[in-house]
């Protein structure tokens, strides 16, 4: 099968463009920096330099796709136009392109910020009216809009917490595990749904594949639910670290949020964490269901999240970067 992947040199994406390769299928990633990229270029990937603004760029990458795989995205932002532009916009330019060249199936990369929260002991299934709580999750929430609205087969994924081998985000944990630290929001019982990288690259592969999943929204995510108290101490485990575990109650979380992204305004920078972000913090839950896309595809999760955190730690080690 003939795919195009835009993100690819980012942590999901190259875990997809992994799964991909050794399907046989016939890739080509949309890269902004190609010298980044010279990797999955020795690996026969096609590179194609642009970014989601570029339109011309688009229409050479999507040209011949029979399978779009949108995973690039804006994850911080200065303000609410930033994210748009990126998560909105920037998905509607790859649609319109990909369209022009053809009628590939388009799997957008969304996120569970454009559901919005759980309740306790009710993970979300993928049907029930999202009710974002940020700008990050609003955006991409539009960007879900835009594909449903426009005019190509589609599949929508919107994965909870996604670890594993190169990811950056949940490295941060892992630095203050080896301390023996573990700060959590609130009284870290908030309930959590994760995926391990490589099960979500098989689960976007399924998504763009298998003839029933054209039209659904799902949750892909192993269905384990854990608390985040719980992560902080197996991140412990995996490190072989007995972590103290230090509750931030939310008065001082919400300050300190506050405090972060004020600061982030006043230097101009983009930065992930702000005063909204304590809304989704101190939530009760993030937890997700996979079961439907597991009975339409029958994709399964292969990595628990002890085993996950182990392979990630394992991971790091390797590469020095703890």
């Amino acid at each position: 099968m003939r795919a195009l992947v835009t993100g690819g040199t980012g942590f999901v994406g190259s875990h997809l463009i992994d799964a991909l390769l050794k399907r046989g299928d016939a890739v080509t990633a949309l890269v902004r920096t190609p010298g980044k990229a010279a990797g999955l270029s020795a690996r026969g990937v096609r590179l194609v330099r642009g970014d989601l603004d570029a339109l011309a760029a688009l229409r050479e990458a999507a040209e011949g796709a029979e399978v779009v795989y949108h995973v690039a995205g804006r994850v911080s932002a200065r303000d609410d136009a930033e994210f748009l532009q990126a998560n909105r916009e920037g998905t509607a330019n790859l649609l319109s392109a990909a369209h022009e060249t053809g009628t590939p199936r388009f799997v957008l990369v969304s996120s569970l910020a454009a559901a919005g929260p759980a309740a306790r002991g009710a993970p979300l299934s993928g049907g029930e009216p999202p009710r974002p709580v940020t700008a990050y999750g609003r955006s991409k929430l539009a960007g879900e809009e835009v594909v449903r609205a426009g005019p190509l087969p589609w599949v929508i994924l919107r994965p909870p917490m996604v670890y594993g081998p190169r990811d950056t985000e949940v490295l941060r944990l892992f630095r203050l595990a080896r301390w023996g630290v573990a700060p959590v929001f609130g009284k870290g019982d908030q309930e959590l749904s994760a995926i391990f990288g490589p099960d979500l690259a098989t689960a976007l592969v399924a998504a763009g594949t298998s003839p029933n999943a054209i039209g659904k929204t799902y949750l892909p995510c192993h269905p384990e639910v854990f608390t985040s108290g719980a992560l902080a101490r197996q991140i412990g485990t995996a490190v072989g670290r007995n972590v103290l575990v230090l509750s931030v109650p939310e008065v001082i979380g919400r300050g300190l949020l506050a405090a972060i992204g004020g600061a982030a305004k006043l230097t101009g920078t983009a930065s992930v964490l702000s005063s909204e972000k304590a809304d989704e913090f101190f939530e009760p839950a993030w937890t997700g269901d996979p079961s439907s896309l597991m009975a339409d595809t029958g994709w399964r999760p292969a990595t628990d999240l002890a085993k996950g955190l182990a392979a990630t730690s394992a991971w790091y080690r390797a590469e020095k970067w703890i």
